[in-house]
């Protein structure tokens, strides 16, 4: 395929993913309807920023390196409402916690932004450090998904705790490939060229947001076809109508 191709491939792995989320937040079975809309919001932006790429816009050459600025603007709204998500999921029979939430979505910022620095800079040093910098903000995501997140998640319920850890499974091995990468792609070291970073900028995104939506909403809908989550207007009640686990 022609990295064109690829891009247009990719928009239409977005568009399909709105399209069931959208078809599956009409019959929500118990789940919030703010998790379906979180769901679709995430494939349509990102699909939208792959349509300027694809059309030969979103992107900058500096000293020896194409930078594609508007990957950046896909991932600085995606990733942090991919962690909202996760987060969503982990507080499905309690109320949202908005401090710990905005913490994850405030470090993803910074992980963003400090790859973007990295993509631009030209002097070598200033790449690592901002590398780097990423890459302690991605550590402290992964810690509060695998300990104050998985904790809450298995405080509600076993059941819940599975499915949270799935989900969570399946994000974390996800987003370490991103800098990975990165790191071995075009922008750090070079061991492949821009065809192939792009290959693999398409097929991860592809797996880390519509994959990923597919199996957390698929387990959210298994357990709310038992007992709805908090906040779920499919019945009308939310927790505070539910004996606590």
């Amino acid at each position: 395929m022609t990295d064109n191709a690829w891009l247009w491939f990719y928009v239409a792995c977005m568009a399909a993913g709105a399209l069931l989320f959208s078809i599956w937040s009409r019959r929500p079975t118990g789940v919030p309807q703010y998790e379906y809309t979180i769901a679709i919001i995430i494939p349509v932006w990102s699909g939208l920023a792959y349509v300027a790429m694809a059309l030969g816009q979103g992107m900058i050459t500096t000293a020896d390196n194409t930078v594609y600025y508007a990957r950046y603007i896909d991932w600085v709204v995606t990733t942090p409402l991919l962690l909202w998500a996760l987060a969503a999921t982990a507080m499905f029979y309690r109320r949202l916690d908005p401090a710990l939430i905005a913490g994850l979505m405030f470090a993803d910022v910074i992980m963003i932004l400090s790859g973007l620095f990295a993509d631009l800079s030209t002097d070598p040093n200033d790449k690592w450090v901002w590398y780097i910098i990423g890459c302690v903000c991605l550590a402290l995501i992964v810690w509060n998904v695998w300990w104050p997140l998985r904790r809450i998640a298995y405080d509600q319920s076993r059941e819940l705790g599975t499915a949270y850890t799935k989900a969570a499974t399946m994000l974390t091995v996800l987003w370490i490939g991103y800098p990975t990468f990165w790191a071995l792609g075009p922008s750090g070291i070079g061991v492949f060229d821009r065809s192939t970073d792009l290959m693999l900028f398409v097929l991860l995104p592809i797996v880390s947001k519509v994959g990923f939506s597919i199996l957390d909403l698929s387990e959210l809908r298994k357990l709310g076809a038992r007992r709805p989550g908090y906040a779920s207007d499919q019945d009308g009640h939310g927790l505070s109508d539910l004996p606590r686990r």
